[in-house]
């Protein structure tokens, strides 16, 4: 879903609805996750957006990416097998064809620069 946000629009981003999918089941380690997004805008080169997932255990392959978590709970597992707790307020950064595993407890909502 996209969403047009220009300089005069504010939207909430605890409030859209998000139209969800199932995750890959390739990716799916545990549970039946679900993720929903809506990209919001483009500032150069980059999307800005909001994404969310449902509880479980996905891997990914990120692109580029800074981050700020909205809501929910979730650990975050690096290819080098260090760990992170994110939850409200955490920002991050995911770099171009980082292996990752995100364990969500809580479902996760997040504002991405990618």
């Amino acid at each position: 879903m996209t969403l047009p946000l220009d300089a005069a629009t504010v939207l909430q981003a605890l409030e859209l609805e998000l139209e969800h999918e199932p995750v890959d089941a390739e990716q799916v380690v545990e549970g039946s996750p679900t993720t929903g997004i809506a990209a919001l805008t483009e500032l150069d080169d980059w999307e800005v957006g909001v994404w969310e997932i449902t509880p479980g255990t996905v891997t990914d392959v990120e692109v580029e990416e800074v981050f700020i978590v909205l809501r929910g709970h979730s650990i975050l597992r690096r290819g080098d097998g260090s760990e992170v707790e994110l939850r409200a307020g955490s920002v991050g950064r995911l770099d171009d064809g980082e292996e990752t595993e995100w364990r969500v407890l809580e479902t996760l909502r997040k504002i991405y620069i990618a």
